[in-house]
């Protein structure tokens, strides 16, 4: 297990997403909706884990199939949905930047959990301010511990989600994904 490490926010992830996100649109582009950049390195200021992470959205469960094939002719290998539904990962080529790749349908709920947030970080400064802070805290405390990380990080996401409407079903599930059982 690799150590967790949180950096200051790096104005170069904007570009090496569009990098990345141009190989996988060439893949992709003419059967996915749309690759979008998600998770900390995609709200600017935000202090993240130097990871590049990616979703390709595509329109149908079906469709994820195909993205599967097509994302394999680039290096991609597809590791399964790893225990959350609506999001199918993949081990990444060895080519930086250092990405984590994923592929949704548009409906998938793992899909708004990572928009929902994103948006939110991205407009209330506040919000991101206090995220950086606490991420960094993590990482200092569970710094081998990625379970106890992402737990930790629980219940700032699942407020951000309240916020935004999702159901209680669905806050539920992603409470069930981040929690240690």
């Amino acid at each position: 297990m690799a150590k967790i490490t949180v950096v200051d926010y790096d104005p170069t992830w904007p570009a090496a997403f569009e990098t990345l996100r141009a190989r996988v649109w060439s893949a992709v582009g003419d059967m996915a909706i749309a690759v979008e950049h998600v998770g900390s390195t995609s709200v600017p200021g935000l202090p993240a884990k130097p990871i590049i992470d990616i979703s390709v959205v595509v329109p149908t469960e079906e469709a994820v199939t195909v993205a599967i094939e097509r994302l394999s002719t680039l290096g991609y290998r597809h590791l399964g949905n790893l225990g959350i539904e609506g999001r199918e990962t993949f081990a990444s080529p060895d080519m930086p930047p250092r990405h984590h790749l994923y592929v949704c349908p548009k409906d998938s709920l793992a899909l708004k959990n990572h928009l929902i947030v994103r948006e939110h970080l991205r407009t209330y400064s506040e919000a991101a301010t206090e995220y950086g802070a606490l991420k960094r805290r993590l990482a200092e405390r569970f710094s081998e511990d990625i379970e106890g990380y992402t737990e930790g990080k629980s219940d700032t996401i699942l407020g951000i989600l309240r916020t935004h409407g999702l159901s209680k079903t669905d806050i539920e599930t992603i409470e069930r994904i981040n929690r240690r059982t």
